[in-house]
């Protein structure tokens, strides 16, 4: 019994240990390479961003806010290890996203493109590889960022659809909203607002397929195992 009770700690330490790593890589991806280059993403974090972009709240803020209301929604049918587990994984990624975003803020008022003007594919690409394996840890360790993680995870519970094609599903009205974002924008032209709409539907594509690819990755190793 004691044994049982222990390799269960164990098992919990573990999860968490790697949902926060995965947290801490996906802050990394989305707050250096992503956001200032103003690449909306897809999830909350999309969302968040959109918001930003718009108004000027902050996106830990937005982030925080519309994941509370989701867990409020979610909460019979995910249960209430899971549940905790996304709480964790939502006050946290809060928390880094704030540190992040304030660390990224420049001199002159404005985020830092780390890889210079221009270079918006580079950054994009770099910056789905972060995030795509970042959410694959999560995952394959019983957490979840929130938001659209959590939509997925409920599709996923009762259906056999893989949790990367029903985020990219869920995602496409997110990016697709960013349209009219910065269109509104006076520095924008209606075509630098669909040039950024693509951008964010590229990226939704590269982050999900190396979800999948991990995931998938994952689960032959085990089966290959036993």
């Amino acid at each position: 019994m004691q044994i049982a009770i222990s390799q269960t700690i164990k098992n919990e330490c573990k999860d968490y240990f790697y949902i926060t790593l995965g947290l801490l890589l996906y802050t990394f991806g989305w707050t250096i390479f992503l956001l200032p280059y103003q690449i909306v993403t897809g999830g909350v974090t999309g969302i968040a961003a959109v918001i930003y972009y718009g108004t000027g709240i902050p996106i830990y803020l937005s982030y925080f806010l519309i994941n509370a209301a989701l867990l409020l929604a979610a909460l019979k049918i995910l249960g209430f290890k899971f549940m905790v587990k996304t709480i964790y994984a939502i006050i946290m990624l809060s928390l880094f996203l704030a540190l992040a975003q304030d660390w990224m803020i420049g001199e002159d008022g404005k985020m830092v493109q780390i890889l210079g003007e221009g270079q918006d594919f580079m950054s994009l690409i770099i910056g789905c590889l972060f995030t795509g394996l970042s959410l694959a840890i999560v995952f394959l360790h019983n957490g979840s960022t929130g938001g659209t993680d959590i939509i997925a995870a409920i599709v996923n519970k009762y259906h056999n659809i893989s949790l990367g094609r029903v985020l990219i599903f869920v995602d496409l009205l997110i990016v697709g909203s960013s349209f009219f974002v910065f269109n509104a924008k006076p520095e924008f032209t209606a075509i630098d607002a669909v040039r950024k709409v693509v951008f964010g539907l590229c990226t939704m594509v590269i982050e999900n397929l190396v979800l999948d690819y991990v995931m998938n990755a994952k689960r032959e190793s085990v089966q290959f195992m036993i």
